[in-house]
């Protein structure tokens, strides 16, 4: 029904940039909001940020400051830039989609994307 592709992830030193994307496709008839969610080994999975779609954003206290998140909106895509990275930024990152889909409003999820920021 949905289809969420994540990419933008590798391996990056500290203070370094990363920008992470994903793009939604299927039987979408809105979508609502988008976001990145992060797991790191032996955590729980944790919002990094969330833009609605009238454009309200969110993020982790942190995260602020180093993060920015955007959508193209023509290509139910969502971007998360990531600046100043920190070895603490190491984890999977997931796109999450909440979205009306057969009437049904529900989220939905990426497969993950792995960020390592190491020297």
């Amino acid at each position: 029904q949905v289809r969420l592709v994540e990419s933008g992830g590798g391996l990056v030193q500290p203070g370094g940039s990363l920008r992470l994307s994903c793009a939604a496709s299927g039987s979408i008839f809105v979508i609502y909001a988008m976001g990145w969610y992060r797991q790191a080994p032996g955590k729980q999975r944790e919002l990094v940020a969330t833009i609605t779609s009238g454009g309200s954003t969110n993020f982790a206290d942190a995260v602020k400051g180093r993060f920015t998140i955007s959508t193209d909106n023509a290509k139910n895509t969502v971007y998360l830039q990531m600046n100043s990275l920190k070895p603490e930024d190491t984890a999977v990152y997931y796109c999450n989609v909440e979205a009306l889909v057969a009437l049904i409003r529900q989220p939905y999820w990426g497969q993950g994307t792995q960020v390592t920021v190491s020297s």
